[in-house]
């Protein structure tokens, strides 16, 4: 989590009573509620957009890849696979170099 702020927010004795029975830390146990929640709709709101989309989302995804990348420039000479240097990922030290 980021920065903490306190806040104000008023429960009813019964919602206090089930939340001590389960949890000694009372902030912690809201936090982790309300990020539930935002998470929940978030995906609610993904899952939305998913079953009905932009039109303009729809027309491109209608138009297919093919027919989409039919407008897109020749990439031949734009990258030099000579030229460079040729490195690889190495877990707990980051890219290094490629020895040959």
């Amino acid at each position: 989590m980021g920065n903490s702020e306190r806040v104000t927010v008023t429960l009813s004795g019964d919602l206090v009573e089930g939340i001590d029975r389960l949890e000694r830390n009372r902030s912690r146990f809201i936090a982790e509620a309300i990020q539930h929640e935002l998470d929940r709709r978030r995906r609610d709101a993904l899952l939305q957009s998913l079953s009905s989309p932009h039109p303009e989302t729809t027309e491109l995804a209608d138009m297919g890849l093919a027919d989409w990348t039919s407008d897109l420039p020749n990439d031949e000479g734009l990258v030099d696979p000579r030229g460079g240097t040729a490195v690889r990922w190495i877990e707990d030290r980051g890219w290094v170099k490629e020895t040959a």
